[in-house]
């Protein structure tokens, strides 16, 4: 497997269709995270904030994988009943929309639990 030291290298690697749910996902994240930087950890683009990476996000083969941590699945658990998830991962297919609010308000969570926003 490829190793990524920069997001730009990632998203180059990227097939057209991926790359395009992957922008969206980005910008999505920075804008309901004010204040956030962009890394890569664990070989994914993620977002830190507060010194502490809040979620995680890859292209797959069939989906966007979003990594919140486990905390939220458990907390969300009621809206994200029709997608497939694990401890700490919640498969996005490809074939449906982004849900805009619900990756907002699991970024709030996550926020949260990093001991709030950046002063």
């Amino acid at each position: 497997m490829k190793k990524y030291n920069q997001i730009e290298d990632y998203l180059a690697d990227l097939a057209p269709m991926q790359l395009e749910v992957v922008q969206i996902m980005r910008e999505l994240l920075l804008d309901a995270a004010p204040g956030a930087s962009e890394v890569i950890s664990y070989n994914m683009p993620a977002i830190k904030q507060n010194g502490q990476v809040l979620v995680y996000f890859a292209a797959t083969k069939s989906h966007l994988g979003f990594y919140p941590t486990a905390a939220p699945i458990v907390a969300f658990a009621d809206r994200l009943q029709n997608y497939e998830t694990s401890k700490g991962t919640i498969k996005i297919p490809y074939d449906r929309p982004l849900p805009v609010k619900l990756i907002r308000d699991i970024v709030a969570y996550r926020i949260g639990q990093a001991g709030g926003a950046k002063k």
